[in-house]
């Protein structure tokens, strides 16, 4: 099968979606967007979904679950508001997030069940169904591939920028594309993060196989992404597929491959992109972790590092405290001879076999002042490693979440 290359484009990109958004009022800049509307004009759109793990869930999740089970993974709709969360919400939370359901498929004129709700924002305060309610015979008025772009706006909270990621593809002389949009920069962390992703491909392809594409796809990004530690109440990652480009995706063959390398590809971006836009951030970090035992011992050691606030407080500074990073992967219960261990930033040795290596202090300054960086610790245990990207800790993010809900 052939590779898959980015192109320029949004949730359109893809033959038979729409979209739409709007300012409804929910955030407290009553000006910006906050209500987005995502429609597959498909009949037979293919719907998966991976949701937060925490134990406390949020109502749109609930309602999304249930949408999922009764269509049996055949939902064409998804309706999406920033600015609250509707968690912690009660009986009415959960009134509200199935009330706009049934107004959004009563106005596109399919089931309520295949219409999907997400929310994002402030956890705990009543959302107002008649924010929602009131503007979506607008969003419907206005669906058209022209309008889709305005949902990557619509669905951000602390975000600075959009996040959006369109690839391409060609199979028996035909275009497949996966696009996708994703908000994300705080409460970020396995499994997954608060964050929304969603995902549109005009490939042919069941429900059941694209479930199991997902869930492998957020395993390998979403999943390898922390920005602060906190997984949240509200993280929900959709995919519909249309199936209008007539290619099909089916087991046992070269296209299943395929397609999780373009899916996979499409959700590793977007993560990249919510760890660069971390709240307050200023560098991306990759953390790699060679020479494991087991992968697990890997990832628990990558997950260390990347989740220690010494290491990321030292990371904004510039400061090669290598010593913090040894004393995440201590602690963090993976098995090794400290005396063995290599730690670089990019290429410049920082420690070597568990002692300084050395190095030029204002070199390496100047290595960690990068906006990207790549931590990499060999352990010389093994074979095994793994990967997690993350982002420095400023005064910016203590300032931010310092004030969030007022």
């Amino acid at each position: 099968m052939p590779n898959w290359e980015p192109i320029e484009g949004d949730l359109a990109t893809p033959l038979g979606f729409r979209g739409a958004a709007v300012a409804a009022g929910i955030k407290k800049t009553h000006a910006a967007l906050d209500l987005a509307l995502i429609f597959s004009d498909a009949p037979e759109t293919a719907a998966a979904a991976v949701f937060t793990t925490n134990r406390v869930v949020a109502a749109p999740v609930l309602v999304s679950r249930q949408n999922l089970i009764e269509s049996r993974g055949r939902c064409r709709a998804i309706v999406v508001n920033s600015g609250n969360a509707n968690a912690c919400t009660g009986r009415d939370g959960l009134r509200v997030a199935q009330e706009t359901a049934r107004a959004a498929g009563k106005l596109l004129e399919i089931e309520p069940s295949k219409v999907l709700v997400a929310s994002t924002g402030v956890i705990g305060v009543p959302l107002r169904a008649e924010l929602i309610l009131r503007k979506l015979p607008r969003l419907k008025r206005e669906l058209s591939a022209e309008n889709a772009a305005a949902a990557a706006r619509a669905i951000m909270t602390t975000d600075t920028v959009p996040k959006t990621c369109v690839i391409r593809s060609e199979a028996k002389g035909k275009a497949v594309h996966i696009a996708g949009i994703a908000k994300g920069a705080g409460m970020i962390h396995p499994h997954m993060a608060t964050m929304l992703s969603f995902l549109a491909t005009d490939a042919a392809i069941g429900p059941r196989m694209l479930q199991s594409l997902l869930s492998a796809a957020v395993e390998d990004s979403f999943n390898r992404l922390t920005v602060d530690g906190d997984t949240s109440t509200n993280d929900t990652v959709v995919t519909l597929a249309s199936g209008l480009s007539e290619i099909s995706v089916v087991p046992g063959n070269a296209s299943r491959a395929w397609f999780l390398e373009g899916i996979t590809l499409v959700c590793q971006t977007l993560a990249r992109m919510i760890a660069r836009d971390g709240e307050g951030a200023s560098k991306l970090v990759t953390v790699e972790v060679l020479g494991a035992r087991t992968p697990l011992e890997a990832d628990r050691a990558a997950r260390s590092i990347a989740n220690s606030p010494l290491v990321k407080t030292a990371l904004a500074g510039a400061d090669p405290n290598w010593g913090r990073i040894i004393c995440a992967v201590g602690y963090s219960g993976a098995r090794f001879d400290p005396n063995k261990v290599d730690i670089l930033v990019n290429d410049l040795y920082l420690c070597r076999k568990g002692v300084d290596a050395g190095f030029d202090e204002a070199a390496a300054h100047r290595e960690l002042d990068r906006k990207e960086l790549v931590i990499r610790v060999d352990l010389h245990a093994g074979g095994a490693s793994a990967r997690v990207w993350t982002c420095d800790f400023t005064r910016d993010y203590v300032t931010i979440n310092a004030a969030y809900r007022t």
